[in-house]
């Protein structure tokens, strides 16, 4: 893994440091990160490459904060006061499925502890309405997340298999768009945003080797079409979050340098 000073290194020898700050500063487009990218690191690590990289708003998606492995609220407290600290902020809680009133409420606990606006999650059917229910409650926002899973067959995939469930409810409740996932599944990701705009939250910006598959790949080198993914943001003057999500094992720093580099270029 790389050090601190060595991180700094890199992202300097990128060109990503003497750049971010003026790319940052005049971008329409608020580029962040998915924390799922760091899961091999630790909280303290994470946040050494978040500031290396002048990252400023994130979504909390690592695994352990996902409400399957049931997490306590210390985690939340501990990881809030060192975001904090680093003048990082948590602007969205991926909290994976929601299946009952208890995953909603705890859903909602972890928001609030973490500063979160927004929750994403992929929960079906009747508990819909409790989750639009709720959050309007709490004055949250809920993002639909599409997926892909190899021969399985997800009840999000398309734009149209999300538009449809969030047809009944109210505008709490939108859109967590998957650029990666949609062209897993065959979808043109650009296309997809186009569509979901009405009711687009944020965006997961990942791309993958090929349709059919999951590996992901650097950003502009695979089938998710992210120049035009990010046209289309420009044309919606899209404000939410964008996090550069990158599903890789292992030391995934220089290729964090250069996915970050290339999204706020096109920002």
């Amino acid at each position: 893994m790389t050090t601190r000073r060595g991180f700094v290194k890199l992202a300097a020898a990128s060109g990503l440091i003497s750049a971010a700050t003026p790319l940052f500063a005049l971008s329409k487009l608020n580029v962040g990160v998915g924390t799922y990218s760091y899961h091999s690191l630790s909280i303290d690590d994470m946040v050494i490459q978040l500031n290396a990289l002048h990252i400023r708003e994130i979504e909390m998606s690592r695994g352990e904060f996902m409400l399957m492995h049931h997490p306590q609220d210390q985690l939340f407290r501990d990881t809030r006061e060192k975001l904090d600290r680093a003048g990082i902020r948590c602007v969205s809680y991926y909290a994976a499925t929601l299946k009952d009133d208890q995953d909603v409420e705890n859903a909602v606990r972890f928001a609030k502890l973490l500063g979160c606006s927004n929750i994403t999650g992929d929960a079906t059917g009747s508990i819909l309405n409790r989750i639009d229910q709720r959050l309007t409650q709490e004055k949250l926002t809920f993002g639909i997340h599409n997926h892909f899973f190899p021969n399985t067959k997800f009840a999000y995939e398309s734009p149209e298999d999300v538009l449809n469930a969030l047809s009944t409810l109210s505008h709490t409740m939108g859109a967590t768009a998957d650029t990666g996932h949609f062209a897993s599944c065959g979808y043109d990701p650009a296309d997809a945003i186009r569509k979901l705009a009405p009711r687009l939250r944020m965006v997961h910006l990942k791309d993958v080797q090929t349709k059919g598959g999951e590996v992901n790949v650097l950003l502009g080198t695979g089938a998710a079409k992210i120049p035009e993914v990010m046209h289309e943001l420009h044309r919606q003057k899209f404000l939410g979050l964008i996090a550069v999500e990158y599903e890789k094992e292992g030391d995934v720093d220089r290729d964090m340098v250069q996915e970050i580099t290339f999204a706020r270029n096109l920002a």
